[in-house]
């Protein structure tokens, strides 16, 4: 942030003002902690803040503090449009184009509020007064801690925000093993668990409470695991009636993409996942190295995100999407495989 936005932002919230507080559909960890930290910090200092979910988090981040005061938009449809229409202020947080936020879009689109954004994804929209974008970033949470700190109220950080902000860090930099991972995030990280922080917890909580169903979800995704050597690529593939034969929670297959560049030389991993209740294909991409999935999701998926992990849809059949997936890759046997 500049000097003339951090100066805008401390002018807004100088007056009290009515703030939703929205993340992307299907919320991720850095999506709700992000959500909930900067909740947590407004409210704290004495601004009228809710925060309104596309639709439904994982399970395993409803242990969040705060979590029960987020509103569903699906479920609380019409407490949700009075929150939008009457409010005065509108952050917009770990997204940067309205079409992320699924049914919500045109109410947001006709809403009279002030938009700030908070996001680290490439190619940012010009919907916000203030926009606070910056894709060398960790994570959301992180840019949280930022914006916090640019208006000098880290002080202010209670164990509440420091939890939040903590696990969408940790979520979101897979552990902190993902490039994105820098000093400054670590001193970060180092900030939030003297701010109280449980990193020993958040952890087992978030990644060591499986349910049988979902390991037995994760070996079905293993076996149906396709390694496409010569391009240094691996693919997964999950039905509807794989996902209904383990009894599917949301959430359950967060994580499973990343299996594919556990191997030995590969370097683009997929995972092709049927939503038949939405009539299409969800996308999951991860690579290493200099290989841009934000831009092959982009080009061929009606998606994007990062270099390194993004998202896309097809409205093919599984098999077709799979097919045509294949296809696609001797376009890019040379940066697939230098």
């Amino acid at each position: 942030m500049n000097s003339e936005d951090i100066s805008k932002v401390k002018e807004l919230l100088s007056v009290p003002q009515k703030i939703v507080i929205i993340p992307h559909k299907n919320p991720d960890g850095d999506a709700i902690g992000s959500t909930l930290g900067l909740w947590h910090y407004l409210k704290n200092n004495g601004q009228d803040a809710t925060i309104i979910s596309p639709n439904d988090s994982p399970k395993f981040l409803k242990w969040m503090p705060g979590s029960d005061d987020i509103l569903n938009f699906e479920v609380e449809n019409s407490q949700a449009k009075r929150a939008i229409d009457e409010a005065t202020l509108i952050f917009t947080l770990d997204f940067n184009h309205l079409g992320r936020v699924g049914q919500m879009q045109s109410f947001l689109e006709e809403a009279s509020a002030t938009f700030i954004m908070i996001d680290h994804h490439q190619e940012p929209s010009d919907y916000a007064l203030v926009t606070y974008s910056d894709v060398t970033m960790s994570s959301t949470c992180e840019m949280v801690y930022n914006f916090i700190d640019y208006l000098g109220d880290t002080d202010k950080i209670t164990s509440e925000i420091a939890n939040c902000l903590y696990t969408g860090i940790m979520t979101d930099t897979g552990s902190f093993k993902f490039s994105s991972t820098t000093s400054k995030t670590h001193k970060i990280v180092a900030e939030l668990i003297d701010k109280g922080a449980e990193n020993t917890g958040i952890h087992n909580v978030v990644y060591d409470t499986n349910s049988p169903s979902r390991l037995h979800l994760l070996g079905c995704a293993l076996k149906n695991m396709v390694i496409l050597e010569e391009f240094n690529t691996a693919y997964i593939t999950l039905s509807q009636d794989e996902l209904d034969t383990y009894k599917y929670q949301k959430g359950d297959t967060e994580g499973f993409v990343n299996y594919g560049l556990t191997l030995d030389g590969i370097r683009f991993a997929v995972i092709f996942i049927e939503n038949k209740e939405e009539g299409i294909i969800k996308i999951s991409f991860r690579s290493e190295g200099d290989f841009s999935v934000n831009e092959f999701a982009r080009a061929y998926f009606h998606g994007g995100g990062h270099n390194n992990a993004a998202g896309g849809k097809s409205d093919l059949p599984l098999e077709e999407t799979a097919a045509y997936f294949v296809n696609l890759l001797p376009k890019h046997l040379k940066e697939l495989t230098r």
